[in-house]
């Protein structure tokens, strides 16, 4: 009588298993890791060069801690009596240009994401084929004219208000989310279509909500050239242009140094250098403190809209 062995293949199938598994989490911490200095030691080494003497920085000594600490470079920065209009503005564009793109990405996305909508496939068509050709920078510069927006808050708003890109991850988002039982159950309930948007959908959508208020936040504050392109009066430049004319009010004009000028030279360029990296922080410091609230809304949001798209 031959005798069948249970029992034995299944717990080595289980020790093996669970063999793979561990050296695949291995791997992954391993990578994670990397990614993590290959970001963060950059990052850590600009906020210290903005810390440190302009010797130290120009002759590459500093790593992720300051060396020789002092304050000089934002001492500068913050001395130019126009920086906080610059903050000023930016915020108020900011603040307003992304409400405005959050409420019409929304009023654009859902009716998309309805198969009820009649059309909707060439509506998709047409957005998409945006994504692939514009008019330019002549055409827009003339339209924005023609529309009188030169030189107002307008001009940074109406141009950009929304995102195809973000359109189809919203709309991927409500139709991955919402299920069509909770709208034929509200229909039934006689809920009508805009309640069902303000009651339902936007309460079950607040990782995509975060997620579309982080990408046009960064995108207003950062906003350099339209602002250059389309404003023309001080008092409405965003900080970015501030920054800019900082930089470049720093620069060095070699043809006036004369030979006795040597030191003072080296005094400025060093100067010059730190500010790079202050100018760098200034204008990144809100997008730090906001960035931790949202990151978790970020990568679920981001990943649904590319999975299911």
């Amino acid at each position: 009588m031959v005798k069948v062995r249970t029992g034995r293949p299944a717990k080595n199938s289980r020790i093996k298993s669970k063999g793979i598994d561990l050296v695949f989490d291995i791997l992954v911490y391993v990578i994670a890791l990397l990614a993590l200095i290959i970001v963060a030691f950059p990052l850590m080494n600009v906020i210290s060069c903005s810390f440190s003497s302009g010797k130290m920085v120009q002759t590459g000594q500093v790593g992720i801690f300051p060396k020789e600490f002092n304050l000089e470079a934002y001492e500068m920065v913050y001395g130019y009596s126009d920086i906080w209009v610059g903050y000023r503005n930016t915020i108020y564009y900011t603040f307003v240009g992304t409400f405005l793109n959050v409420v019409f990405t929304i009023l654009m996305a859902y009716p998309l994401s309805r198969k009820d909508l009649k059309g909707r496939g060439a509506v998709m068509k047409l957005l998409v084929f945006t994504m692939m050709f514009s008019g330019g920078l002549i055409p827009n510069y003339m339209l924005v004219k023609n529309l009188h927006l030169i030189n107002t808050a307008w001009s940074l708003w109406l141009p950009g208000l929304i995102s195809v890109y973000n359109v189809i991850v919203m709309k991927t988002f409500f139709q991955s989310t919402i299920p069509d039982e909770l709208l034929e159950a509200a229909q039934i309930d006689g809920c009508t279509n805009r309640r069902f948007l303000w009651s339902v959908v936007l309460p079950l959508s607040k990782t995509i909500l975060a997620v579309m208020i982080l990408l046009y936040a960064i995108g207003h504050w950062n906003n350099y050239f339209s602002a250059m392109l389309y404003l023309n009066e001080e008092k409405k430049y965003p900080l970015q242009i501030f920054l800019r004319d900082i930089l470049i009010s720093s620069q060095i004009d070699m043809t006036s140094l004369s030979g006795t000028g040597v030191q003072e030279m080296m005094k400025r360029l060093e100067m010059q250098i730190l500010m790079k990296y202050a100018l760098i922080v200034v204008s990144s410091v809100p997008v730090f403190i906001m960035y931790p609230f949202v990151q978790k809304y970020l990568v679920k949001g981001v990943m649904i809209g590319s999975v299911k798209g």
